[in-house]
């Protein structure tokens, strides 16, 4: 690692030497970006919009170190991304409603390009100029995967800013980051801009295994991101980003919830290769603005898992997947007089290749099959001839769809109406293939003693099929606003339907696999393969009343709204009971999710800045029964019923030409909870609160910042699960701090 550390410092020195020579002058560290320009396609103003939004601008992304999705949880109230697994694992949860695998309910765009893939939104971008945090269905402008919101990522254009960003950090655990950003303008083609970002990471993690003494949260991560915006005509505007980035990981530090101790015997990875590219063109024509987002995206990665997740041979998984995607967005926009509309026609195209096969060691077969089929002082009991048995799963999953939307608005002085509709369909297939090849004896042990083989049995399972699901919705949205006297803001009221559409579960097929053979031995087979791998759509309506005001001279903006969302078929994730090894998407019946939410930032004068947030979910089910239990009126599992941010800044310059030319400090506090972990809400996550600070000092060759998360220690769980009858969590992140060093050159 040190050999690491060493090279990124040599790169940065080296970075830093080269623009110095070619007369590049220094900028402040927080940098006014003199243009942006391809922002939002769909959406017009968010200060005034008829919906919950939060943006985070450059200023509060630098200050707070903010460089994947995850560090902006809690920032927007009722907005929470907990960290656990690994980076696979990015469940979003807004208002009470997330999914914690398939098809999230919250979508991501990375300057207008959507990430159809959920298990792809953790990774670290440099040079975020922006992030916008939507709650609240999206569906009707943006489509699949955004029933509770959208989260918009926009990062520096070549065309705002020339130079170089260059960052080193360091801290606890090993932990560090390397980020160069290389701008430049100076092309001999006019109003064309070029951009190259490179960020690595890596860190030793929290966790340590106990069987080994592995680190179970060591990770290493790198991306590249070329940027290129062509401003051929003043009303023309092209943009392409590619985006290359690997991760590697040994993920999943779930440990028993007695102990509390990571204690298992094989090895849990996560790997990642991903590749995106997206373009962006947008062209105005006799007052109307077409756009076009057509985007390319592949995904490669093996995540491997010791499922049971306890120092024995129970049984492994290996999850290796390919997966190739293709979208297209066609979008105009125009007004005439008092009629404001946008429409658009939306195309997705989408395959996974995915082997999952699922290998059971000597405890597993003994505690899964032979066990059920002996029973206590069977006469005849059964062995497994080979102490190692994989049950192979393979998948082709092609899905697509396409829709087409429209939105108008009218605005009538001081009042506007916005009337929404999108008619959406989809198609998801699955092609299947499940085999084993295995082979048991049967004894004769009527002499307990001395048990005499009487037969050999070999068992062998090769089935393929095919199962295909088409899902079609109308979705409507209706909306008004009024704009406040002066420039006091608005106050709005919405009804919106969201949507997201159902699929097929994929890790079920080893206990399917698993029953199959057991009914070859006569017993009985609990799964129809059918309606154990097949989820329904997820629809729910938003009510929702707020405002955005600017008061005390626009030095105080607030932001409030008030919500009830009635949900049908909510898609949830369960551990199936007993002695099962994988994990569905199934769908409760009815759940019901009210709330409030609140934001606050002020600006002094005198450089002081306070910022709060604060959400509040009441999430239940309505209607809920899995055939055992009925859950109506508990608290809907994994959301949050409460999300807190705290923040104050103070930031200062200091006038001349001495060595510091600011300071600045900036103390924040998080908070969530409580967290009910299952549907008899019998296990909870209480209320916590973890506190970070950062202390900058602008130095003149750089800046230098010194910060610490969780410093008051907090202990807190970020996940809990119950797999074959036993219950495993893991802990949130400890006390960790640490230096990073900033380096900003313009040449503007």
């Amino acid at each position: 690692m040190a050999t690491k550390h060493f090279l990124a410092y040599i790169l940065l020195m080296c970075l830093s030497s080269f623009v110095t020579i070619f007369g590049a002058e220094k900028a402040d560290t927080v940098m006014s970006l003199r243009e942006v320009t391809v922002t939002a396609i769909k959406g017009g103003s968010l200060a005034n919009s008829d919906e919950s939004v939060t943006t985070i601008n450059s200023t509060v992304v630098e200050r707070l170190g903010i460089d994947n999705i995850k560090q902006a949880s809690e920032l927007a109230p009722n907005f929470y991304i907990p960290a656990y697994g690994s980076r696979m694992t990015s469940t979003v949860y807004v208002r009470g409603l997330g999914a914690r695998i398939d098809q999230p309910v919250v979508g991501l765009n990375i300057d207008n390009v959507p990430i159809i893939n959920k298990d792809n939104f953790d990774f670290d971008l440099a040079d975020i100029e922006r992030v916008e945090v939507l709650r609240g269905p999206q569906n009707i402008l943006y489509g699949r995967n955004t029933m509770a919101g959208l989260i918009n990522v926009y990062t520096i254009s070549p065309l705002s800013f020339e130079g170089a960003r260059l960052s080193v950090s360091y801290g606890t655990q090993n932990t560090w980051r390397a980020a160069v950003g290389v701008y430049s303008r100076r092309l001999p083609i006019k109003d064309f801009g070029m951009s190259l970002n490179v960020y690595a990471t890596g860190t030793d993690g929290f966790y340590r295994n106990k069987f080994n003494n592995s680190r179970t949260g060591k990770e290493n991560q790198w991306s590249a991101r070329w940027k290129t915006v062509w401003r051929p005509a003043q009303n023309v505007i092209f943009e392409n980003a590619a985006t290359l980035s690997q991760t590697w990981q040994h993920g999943y530090p779930y440990a028993p919830a007695g102990s509390k101790v990571v204690n298992y015997n094989d090895t849990c990875y996560y790997k990642r290769l991903s590749f995106t590219d997206g373009l962006t063109v947008k062209h105005s024509f006799r007052g109307v603005d077409f756009s076009s987002i057509i985007s390319f995206q592949y995904l490669n990665d093996d995540m491997t898992l010791d499922q049971d997740f306890m120092p024995v041979d129970y049984f492994t998984l290996q999850q290796k997947r390919h997966e190739w995607a293709l979208t297209a967005d066609f979008v105009a926009r125009g007004s005439s007089g008092i009629w404001h509309w946008l429409g658009g026609m939306f195309g997705m195209a989408r395959r996974t290749d995915m082997r999952a096969p699922v290998t059971f060691g000597d405890y597993g077969i003994t505690q899964l099959i032979e066990n059920h089929v002996n029973g206590t002082g069977s006469a005849y009991p059964i062995r497994w001839d080979e102490r190692s048995m994989v049950l192979g799963s393979s998948f082709v999953l092609p899905s697509g769809g396409m829709s087409a939307y429209h939105e108008s608005e009218l605005r009538l002085s001081d009042f506007s109406v916005t009337l929404g509709l999108r008619l959406d369909w989809e198609q998801a297939k699955i092609r299947y293939h499940s085999q084993a090849e295995t082979s048991y004896t049967m004894y004769n042990a009527t002499d307990p003693a001395n048990p005499v083989p009487i037969q050999n049995v070999p068992l062998e399972i090769d089935e393929r099929g095919r199962l295909s699901k088409n899902f079609s919705q109308i979705l409507p949205k209706l909306s008004a606003s009024y704009r406040l006297p002066g420039s006091l803001g608005n106050i709005y009221a919405s009804v919106t339907k969201g949507y997201k559409s159902g699929g097929y579960n994929t890790q079920m097929f080893s206990d399917v696999l698993q029953q199959k053979l057991m009914e070859k031995m006569g017993m009985v087979m609990l799964y129809d393969v059918d309606d154990i791998i097949a989820y329904n759509p997820e629809k729910n309506w938003n009510f929702e009343v707020g405002a955005h005001l600017n008061l005390l001279d626009r030095r105080l903006r607030a932001d409030f709204s008030a919500f009830w969302i009635e949900c049908t078929d909510q898609q949830i994730t369960i551990f199936p009971p007993g002695t099962t090894t994988g994990r569905i998407m199934t769908n409760a019946g009815k759940t019901r999710s009210r709330g409030v939410e609140a934001s606050l930032r002020y600006n002094a004068d005198c450089g002081l800045s306070l910022t709060a947030s604060y959400g509040l979910t009441d999430a239940r089910f309505r209607k809920y029964n899995n055939g055992k239990e009925d859950f109506a009126g508990k608290h809907v599992p994994y959301a949050p019923a409460n999300t807190l941010f705290i923040g104050a800044g103070w930031n200062r310059p200091t006038p001349g030409s001495g060595i510091l030319h600011g300071y600045g400090l900036d103390i924040s506090a998080r908070g969530v909870g409580r967290i009910w972990w299952n549907e008899a809400n019998t296990v909870t996550q209480p209320f916590y609160m973890t506190l970070s600070a950062r202390a900058r000092a602008d130095l003149k060759p750089l800046t230098v910042e010194l910060w610490a998360d969780n410093i008051t220690a907090t202990q807190y769980d970020t996940f809990y699960f119950v797999s074959i009858g036993n219950a495993f969590l893991q802990r949130g992140p400890r006390f960790s701090c640490g230096v990073t060093l900033r380096r900003v050159f313009s040449t503007d």
